[in-house]
C-alpha cells in the first residue's frame, strides 16, 4: 500500500511520535502471534497508546505535536471546543484542550440517559465547533460513532485527530469522508518502521513482516487468521 505524502513539518512529528512511543514501550511487534483488533484484521502490529500517560515529558511533547497540527491544519480560531472519545480520547483531549485554550468534552460509547447530555458530557453551545481527539484510528468505525453523537447533540464536527493513524487498512479514510470528516493524525505505522529500523529493539525477520504487512495488509491479516478482501 502506498505511502500518503505528507508534508516536511507532519513528516518530522510523525517520527518524533514513532520515536516516543518505541521509547515507552507502547509498540508491540507480534508477526508469529498476530493480534486479533476489534475490526476483525488480523496484525502482527498493536499500538497502546495509553501508556502515554504515564510518561509526563512523552505526553508533553505529543500535545505540543498535536496543539501545532491543529493551527496548521484546522486553524487558530476555527474551533470552539474539543471532545474526547470515552475513554483513551478523554486525557488527549483534557492535554489538548488545555494547550489550545478551548472547552474540553468527553463523548461517551453509548447514551446514558436521556437528552443532549446522554452521550456528551460537558457544556457547548448549539452549532459549536468541535474538533474530535481519540489516540488512535485503525479503520475509523468508532470515530463515525462519536462524530454522529456530537451532530446529534446539535454541535458541528468536520475534523477529528488523532495521536496514531494505523494508515495501511482500506477504507479508513473513506469511512470518515464519507460523513465528512477529515482526520488529522501524527504518526503511523511507516514512521514506526522507519525508526525501528535504526534501532536494535527489534530483529531483522520481525521487521521484515511488518513491512510485508504493511505493503499487504488485507492479504497478511487473510492468511493469519483474520478478515480479508
Amino acid at each position: 500500500m502506498a505511502v500518503v505524502a505528507r508534508s516536511p513539518e507532519q513528516k518530522q512529528a510523525g517520527l518524533t511520535v514513532a520515536r516516543i512511543l518505541l521509547e515507552i514501550g507502547a509498540v508491540n511487534f507480534r508477526p508469529e502471534n498476530p493480534y486479533k483488533l476489534t475490526s476483525g484484521w488480523a496484525s502482527p502490529v498493536y499500538i497502546d497508546c495509553r501508556r502515554v500517560i504515564s510518561y509526563p515529558r512523552a505526553r508533553r511533547k505529543i500535545t505540543e505535536l498535536a496543539a501545532a497540527a491543529v493551527e496548521r491544519e484546522v486553524g487558530f480560531s476555527s474551533l470552539d471546543a474539543v471532545a474526547g472519545g470515552e475513554t483513551a480520547g478523554i486525557p488527549y483531549a483534557a492535554w489538548l484542550s488545555e494547550a489550545l485554550g478551548l472547552p474540553m468534552l468527553y463523548v461517551r460509547k453509548k447514551p446514558k440517559g436521556f437528552g443532549r447530555n446522554a452521550q456528551i458530557e460537558g457544556h457547548f453551545d448549539d452549532n459549536a465547533r468541535v474538533l474530535l481527539v481519540e489516540d488512535l484510528a485503525s479503520d475509523g468505525a468508532s470515530k463515525v460513532i462519536f462524530c454522529q453523537a456530537l451532530r446529534e447533540a446539535g454541535a458541528t464536527v468536520n475534523h477529528a485527530l488523532v495521536v496514531f493513524f494505523y494508515g495501511v487498512f482500506p477504507g479508513a479514510l473513506k469511512t470518515l469522508e464519507d460523513i465528512g470528516i477529515r482526520l488529522h493524525y501524527l504518526a503511523n505505522w511507516w514512521d514506526v518502521l522507519e525508526v525501528a529500523e535504526h534501532g536494535s529493539a527489534f530483529d531483522k525477520a520481525t521487521l521484515d513482516q511488518v513491512r510485508a504487512f504493511l505493503y499487504d495488509p488485507v492479504g497478511w491479516s487473510a492468511s493469519h487468521g483474520g478478515k480479508g478482501a
